[in-house]
């Protein structure tokens, strides 16, 4: 099973910026799109972000511009650069692999946008 394991998450002022990272056990992660999910209270966890493992991305328009996905295979993580942060953006983020894999979610990581 691979364990993913989210930090960077904080309190931050509109227009901020905050960098996430996501470290994952196991050589499976170089083989697999990975993805930056994001779970606002009373919403459904929805996609933001996602990487193939050649690198190729895709972006919700909601952070199209603002958001860059990036990922380091020889460390086996995955990063969420977030600028331009915005209020809506308040949320727990998790990463996992995309298709989400159900035994892999972990803790997430807090994210608050607030003046």
């Amino acid at each position: 099973q691979v364990q993913l394991v989210e930090s960077g998450g904080g309190l931050v002022q509109p227009g901020g910026s905050l960098r996430l990272s996501c470290a994952a056990s196991g050589s499976i992660f170089r083989i697999n799109t990975m993805g930056w999910y994001r779970q606002a209270p009373g919403k459904q966890r929805e996609l933001v972000a996602r990487i193939t493992r050649a690198g190729d991305t895709f972006y919700a328009e909601s952070v199209k511009g603002r958001f860059t996905i990036s990922r380091d295979n020889a460390k086996n993580t995955v990063y969420l650069q977030m600028n331009s942060l915005k209020p809506d953006d308040t949320a727990q983020y998790y990463c996992n692999f995309v298709p989400p894999h159900g035994p892999s979610w972990g803790q997430g990581t807090q994210v608050t946008v607030s003046s």
